[in-house]
């Protein structure tokens, strides 16, 4: 147990201060060239482990396999987080974490509409827990940074989609979390680089220069400021927070299970806001403060509700297989069915 909860705290702070450092080096890199450089270090810090996982469950991986990555890299890498991205370059650091936070909402409901999942009592109450918070906060009828807020939603709404066709993914070609998320990073982030590659073409520039709002994409820089005085930040962001974070994160759900490595994206919307306001003097506004804790309450009511799930599975002598944690099982069709809640992914 100490050890698990050790992982989801150093999981917790790397998560919770991701924002913060992103928006701290907006002005120095794009944010298309920042998406993919930290998902490229990402992904080569998780694959000697996901290759670990590959080796012991006897898997190779085929072409399918690749194309399965190539959809949710695209999902993930080039579609949310490029959303995710803008969305810090235009709005706070604090709001955006938070918005984020309830990715897991739209895969709650993505679950239910693409894989038919029926929803447990837990998720249903935090379903709507979480979006009167989410409400809360966004505040339609006054809204004040609205491209930033639209970005953020957006982007939690793409990554819920991501989370879904990724567990999709995982149970078809029978892989592990570990490895379906080191491979869509390394899948999204050749994707990008090929349609970074693409805005230096000519006449894509050309035309991209010819619209005021695209811009900001033409002739994306891969290699700018990529130099020794910026290594210490690009390894933060590449190494510690998106290679560290989810491997932490990994790490304790192999130590311990779901429940207590889905901590870490419990407390990141209570723990982002502070941090901001400590390292950027982030103000918090009044709807800030009850949006989050509205969420929080939301989020305590999706973990008690898995704890109670686990505690009845182990009365009943049913071992829980986590998405994570299973092998060559789950093509073999044996993988123990859980609550959608239990299963979701999130960052």
């Amino acid at each position: 147990m100490r050890k698990s909860l050790l992982c989801v705290l150093i999981s917790t702070l790397m998560f919770s201060s991701m924002e913060i450092v992103l928006k701290a080096v907006s002005n120095q890199f794009s944010p298309i060239q920042l998406n993919l450089i930290r998902f490229f270090i990402g992904g080569l810090v998780l694959l000697p482990l996901a290759n670990h996982h590959l080796k012991r469950a006897g898997q190779k991986l085929m072409l399918l396999d690749w194309l399965v990555f190539a959809l949710t890299g695209f999902l993930c890498i080039i579609v949310s987080m490029t959303l995710y991205q803008l969305a810090i370059v235009y709005g706070k650091p604090a709001t955006i974490a938070v918005l984020f936070s309830c990715n897991p909402v739209f895969a709650l409901i993505f679950a239910f509409l693409i894989l038919h999942e029926k929803l447990n009592r837990a998720s249903m109450i935090s379903l709507v827990i979480s979006v009167i918070g989410l409400l809360i906060i966004v505040n339609p009828a006054n809204l004040t940074n609205p491209v930033g807020t639209i970005l953020g939603i957006l982007s939690a709404l793409t990554f819920g989609l991501y989370s879904i066709i990724s567990r999709w993914g995982s149970i078809l070609e029978g892989f592990d979390g570990i490895t379906m998320t080191a491979y869509t990073f390394i899948a999204g982030s050749a994707e990008l680089f090929v349609l970074v590659l693409l805005t230096h073409v000519r006449f894509i520039s050309n035309a991209m220069n010819s619209i005021s709002w695209m811009k900001q994409f033409a002739n994306i820089p891969v290699l700018t400021n990529v130099n020794l005085a910026h290594f210490g930040v690009l390894f933060f962001i590449g190494v510690c927070v998106t290679g560290g974070g989810f491997a932490f994160y990994f790490l304790a759900m192999e130590l311990d299970g779901v429940s207590i490595a889905s901590l870490v994206f419990f407390i990141k919307p209570a723990l982002a806001p502070i941090l901001a306001m400590i390292t950027i003097h982030e103000k918090m506004t009044t709807p800030m403060l009850v949006g989050i804790v509205v969420i929080l309450i939301g989020s305590v009511v999706t973990f008690i509700g898995n704890r109670v799930s686990d505690k009845e599975l182990k009365n009943s002598g049913v071992v829980r297989e986590p998405l994570i944690e299973n092998d060559k099982a789950v093509k073999n069709g044996k993988v123990q069915s859980d609550s959608s809640s239990e299963r979701v992914e999130k960052i």
